[in-house]
């Protein structure tokens, strides 16, 4: 693949359509905003940490990021409304209080950050004392309020500002009822967005739960003439939904309808590839059309076709995951894992990337991870120990789920399924190391050179089909890392990676 989109499998076909993933590997939950002619675009970031990147577009295929709007962790970051009123942006964040939260425990929260400019700088989070609820979805009433709808589905009133609240929670629509015998993970109504469109109010909703069965996640709408109801469900809810397991795409939800530039609609969701839950919820695009009624179709059916561009293909797409570190920043491609406040101080550059060393094993010590959307990849990293560090090589899911090598100037060890193995590889005791991970479509195959000597193949492989949320009970994805434990440092050179 080429440099400037290594990192995903190219949507746009240059013949005029493109092909679903937009975005390869995990982009869960998105939110979007059409900004003039300009679409941006963020994602649910949980526990990694510099997040909610920011990406942008010109056709609502081709993408690149401009940067994060959080960097200092204030816990796990779900399902966020990106949007603007008058002249300012806002993000709207729940929050589960983990570990990483300046305040640990107790039920979700929901922040709000603001900018004047969308590439920031971004204001500090300003807790808005919502609890208890999650999804928020951003909306301008007929009687000029600025309201929230969060999972439920409840709604409450802004301040004119929206940086603090007018009101209280209170439920305002039901949701509508699947089939008791359809086979879901469970009913969960949430990630309301809502749109205006002529006369109506659209709140596009998701049932069914996001993992589980593929068959779970749906698309749901409901309209209203107001913002505060009644709510009428489309007489042919869903509107988007995997019937099948055989189906390119499973658990396909959590979307937002947005204007396209061509002024057509499209509808801008999530989904798992069927037989790749290992790369997450990836990022899908559909293209939607409207009934005389006012009621909006998809068109995509199964999205295992090509579909027509939005518009002339404009601009890059993606960005090379390669790094040689020569950049005094971890730029957009790296984020740590459960990080501290202080984590990014870690980091030092110069001559590669001098990671500190944390923790006593891969999972304490934060690993720094990328996203990748690739069926097959190999990554190779260089290493150099120093003190009585570990340094090493993963492909990291959860706490629960990892796998790889770790190397200290003694032994190599090798991880499997989030344990250290009994395996012990007879590697010499040295401190320069090159490590090499292929992952071929779930198989595994490790392979290390001690100084300047030759490659050697690790003696075990492993498969990791099962590194997946169903498994960890945890929406993540399957992600190179790299990790420093114990005392001392670890400096790091020549991250490669290259699809296959």
């Amino acid at each position: 693949m080429t440099a400037a989109s290594e990192n995903q499998r190219r949507a746009d076909l240059g013949n005029g359509t493109y092909v679903n993933p937009v975005l390869a590997g995990d982009h869960p939950d998105p939110t979007v905003l059409r900004d003039g002619d300009d679409y941006y675009m963020t994602f649910s970031s949980f526990e990694a940490y510099p997040g909610l990147v920011i990406w942008h577009s010109r056709d609502l295929v081709n993408w690149t990021p401009i940067g994060p709007a959080i960097t200092a962790p204030i816990g796990s970051v779900f399902a966020v409304d990106l949007c603007k009123h008058g002249d300012r942006y806002f993000i709207y964040i729940p929050v589960i209080p983990t570990t990483l939260a300046p305040s640990p425990g107790g039920p979700p929260l929901t922040y709000v950050i603001w900018a004047d400019d969308i590439r920031g700088p971004w204001s500090e989070p300003i807790d808005l004392g919502i609890r208890g609820t999650i999804d928020p979805g951003h909306v301008v009433g007929e009687d000029g309020h600025r309201y929230l709808f969060m999972s439920g589905v409840t709604r409450i009133r802004l301040a004119d500002d929206g940086l603090s609240t007018a009101g209280e929670l209170e439920t305002v629509y039901d949701g509508w009822r699947y089939p008791d015998d359809w086979i879901v993970e469970a009913y969960a109504l949430e990630g309301p967005k809502l749109l205006r469109r002529g006369d109506w109010f659209y709140l596009i909703s998701a049932v069914g739960g996001t993992g589980g069965p593929p068959t779970g996640h749906m698309v749901i709408v409901a309209r209203s003439r107001s913002v505060h109801g009644p709510w009428e469900n489309d007489p042919q809810n869903p509107i988007i939904r995997t019937v099948e397991p055989s189906e390119a795409w499973w658990s396909r939800g959590h979307a937002t309808l947005v204007e396209g530039p061509d002024g057509r609609w499209r509808a801008v969701y999530h989904g798992y590839e069927n037989g790749f839950r290992t790369l997450g919820r990836q990022l899908l695009v559909e293209p939607i059309e409207w009934t005389d009624d006012g009621w909006p179709r998809a068109l995509g059916r199964d999205l295992s076709g090509p579909l027509p561009m939005p518009a002339e293909s404009a601009g890059r797409h993606g960005f090379a995951l390669s790094d040689d570190f020569s950049q005094d920043s971890l730029g957009l491609r790296w984020a740590f894992y459960q990080p501290s406040a202080s984590e990014a101080d870690r980091a030092t550059f110069g001559n590669g990337l001098r990671l500190t060393a944390k923790g006593d094993d891969p999972l304490s010590s934060s690993p720094l991870t990328v996203v990748v959307g690739d069926r097959a990849y190999e990554v190779q990293v260089d290493l150099e120990l120093d003190g009585d560090a570990q340094g090493g090589l993963l492909l990291f899911f959860d706490r629960r789920l990892f796998s790889g090598l770790g190397v200290d100037s003694e032994r190599m060890l090798t991880y499997r399924n989030g344990i250290a193995s009994h395996w012990r590889e007879a590697a010499p005791a040295v401190r320069r190391w090159q490590l090499r991970i292929t992952n071929d479509h779930h198989i595994v195959t490790m392979h290390y050179r001690a100084g300047d000597g030759d490659w050697v193949r690790h003696g075990l492989r492993m498969e990791t089909s099962g590194h997946h949320a169903n498994s960890s009970a945890d929406l993540a994805s399957l992600r190179p890392a790299l990790f420093a434990c114990g005392d001392g440092s670890v400096t790091f050179r020549n991250f490669r990676y290259r699809a296959l």
